[in-house]
């Protein structure tokens, strides 16, 4: 069996406060690109896990390992699975490669093994995993509250070119929540919701949100605020950081200045181009 697993970006991303629990609470909205790793599912006696990378974990710290041994647990079966990962999503970026690998092989793997599950008890599993996994079991973008899992799915159709630059920087999502709680001194301004933003004027939104995490992470990379800088004079319509970083993409209105931003970076960095209007199958 073979499944895509697509990458997002965060078209905005606030920090809300933070829990009693050690985790923040965020509001975010997520959106695919067509930028994905195919996940292969063979038959096997044990959970096994390969890849087509190097620096990809293929032991216990595997997300997509970690995935089939809950589905293994909750669907109590006894057989294993080979995953293979062809990795095109880059590691460490803010794309949510790791969480999307994971989150296709929670819904590609009860069918492989002939057994059904309830999509609650997927949502239950995938937080288990990480913050990001519950949405991608969803097709749309969608509003993320609380730590991400709390989805309201939104059907949205982007109308520009998005190109994504990766920097080849690995920010830690820990020392970036860390950092920013620091420097705020762990209060957070009250904002209106991101949500209500989006659902009443979604392109409106997206060309005027922003990142809470760009306050610290340019400060301490500043390559990385840089090349946001670089797309608006590329005659990006916006631009921003995608999630804790160090992705930056673009939004464009034409396909000639999206092309042209690509040359820009190609060469030195990890481009993709996403068209306007994709959604996937």
């Amino acid at each position: 069996m073979i499944v895509k697993a697509y990458a997002k970006i965060n078209l905005g991303l606030h920090i809300v406060g933070k829990r009693t629990d050690g985790f923040h609470d965020i509001e975010t909205i997520f959106h695919r690109i067509n930028l994905f790793d195919t996940i292969t599912l063979t038959k096997h006696n044990t959970i096994a896990v390969s890849a087509n990378a190097a620096d990809i974990p293929t032991e216990h710290e595997n997300l997509c390992w970690k995935a089939a041994a809950l589905l293994q647990k909750e669907l109590r079966v006894s057989e294993g699975v080979h995953i293979h990962i062809d990795k095109h999503i880059p590691v460490g970026a803010g794309l949510g490669g790791g969480s999307s690998d994971a989150a296709a092989v929670l819904q590609a793997l009860p069918e492989f093994w002939h057994q059904q599950i309830e999509q609650k008890t997927l949502q239950f599993l995938a937080l288990q995993i990480g913050s990001d996994v519950p949405f991608f079991l969803g097709k749309h973008s969608a509003y993320g509250e609380g730590r991400g899992e709390r989805l309201t799915y939104v059907p949205f159709d982007m109308p520009y070119w998005i190109v994504v630059v990766y920097p080849n920087i690995h920010v830690s999502t820990a020392w970036a929540y860390h950092t920013l709680s620091e420097k705020r001194n762990g209060t957070f301004p009250k904002r209106q919701t991101l949500g209500q933003t989006f659902s009443l004027s979604p392109l409106q939104y997206i060309v005027s949100a922003g990142n809470d995490f760009e306050e610290v992470v340019f400060e301490a990379y500043p390559k990385i605020g840089e090349i946001k800088r670089k797309l608006f004079e590329l005659h990006a319509v916006h631009a921003l950081m995608s999630g804790s970083g160090s992705s930056v993409f673009g939004l464009f209105a034409n396909e000639s200045d999206a092309r042209n931003a690509m040359k820009v970076f190609e060469g030195q960095y990890f481009v993709h181009l996403t068209e306007p209007h994709f959604t996937i199958a």
